[in-house]
């Protein structure tokens, strides 16, 4: 069955950074579009960032842009997040999203289109 494990979050100081993995399996990594979404307390699921399966075209939402680095390892069946220049409003639970499709297709919704999401990583940016 498909399973994503996300690993790396923990509390960082504002202006720090903080390095997300998810290793996937049960399913051919290479060929689907992955994604990072997260939510914040309270609050309903948000678009982080997204990856195409093989060309490595990456999208990412204006909060984030030119703070976080999505990129994947298709040898290793892993996605990771690179998050430099946290700001509070950062903290949230962290999600790898897996998509059915092999390039990122947004929902009207604003999420990208997913079939499985993991179990979430806690990343709390606080001083």
């Amino acid at each position: 069955q498909v399973q994503l494990v996300e690993s790396g979050g923990g509390l960082v100081q504002p202006g720090g950074s903080l390095s997300l993995s998810c290793v996937a399996s049960g399913f051919t990594f290479s060929v689907y579009a992955m994604s990072w979404v997260r939510r914040a307390p309270g609050k309903g699921l948000e678009f982080v960032t997204a990856i195409n399966s093989r060309s490595g075209s990456t999208t990412y939402a204006d909060s984030v842009k030119g703070r976080f680095t999505i990129s994947r390892d298709n040898a290793k069946n892993t996605l990771y997040l690179q998050m430099n220049s946290l700001k509070p409003d950062d903290t949230a639970v962290y999600y790898c999203a897996k998509s059915d499709v092999a390039s990122v297709v947004m929902n009207r919704n604003g999420l990208p289109r997913y079939d499985y999401l993991g179990q979430g990583t806690q990343v709390t940016v606080s001083s």
